[in-house]
Parts: C-alpha cells; structure tokens; sequence
C-alpha cells in the first residue's frame, strides 16, 4: 500500500508536505504511512484516496497481483 501511495502522489507531482496538507494530515504522520511505518485506518485510506481521486482499492492491490486494467474492468461489473 505505501509503494501505491507514493507511486500515485508522485505521478501527480504532489509533494508529500502539500499533499498532507491537502487532505488535513499531519505531515509526518503522513510520511511515516507513505513509508509503509504506520498502519491506518479506513477512514485514512479513504481520504488518501479521495485525495488522490483513486478508489482506495487502487491503493490496496499488489502490483503483481493484479493490473489497473484488471481493477478497472473489476468495478465495471
């Protein structure tokens, strides 16, 4: 999940300070999750992903477990 975060914050070219600030976080706190250090809640998983307009799913799936493509066609159905 951390990798997916940092993965989806960078191709958005968002820095991790104004991201957190963006959905309300505590910057280190956000730091330490993006660092795979922290486990959180649902209800910070859904504003992470909110944040970055993904379904938290998105931010759940092991690249080598499943493709976007797969994730996408997944919720279609």
């Amino acid at each position: 999940m951390a990798n997916n975060i940092r993965k989806y914050r960078g191709e958005r070219g968002i820095s991790q300070q104004d991201f957190a600030l963006m959905i309300d976080m505590d910057r280190s706190y956000f730091g330490a999750v993006e660092r795979g250090e922290r486990n959180i809640s649902i209800d910070n998983l859904e504003r992470i992903a909110k944040g970055l307009d993904l379904q938290p799913a998105f931010l759940l799936v092991s690249d080598d477990t499943v493709t976007i493509r797969e994730l996408l066609d997944r919720s279609r159905t």
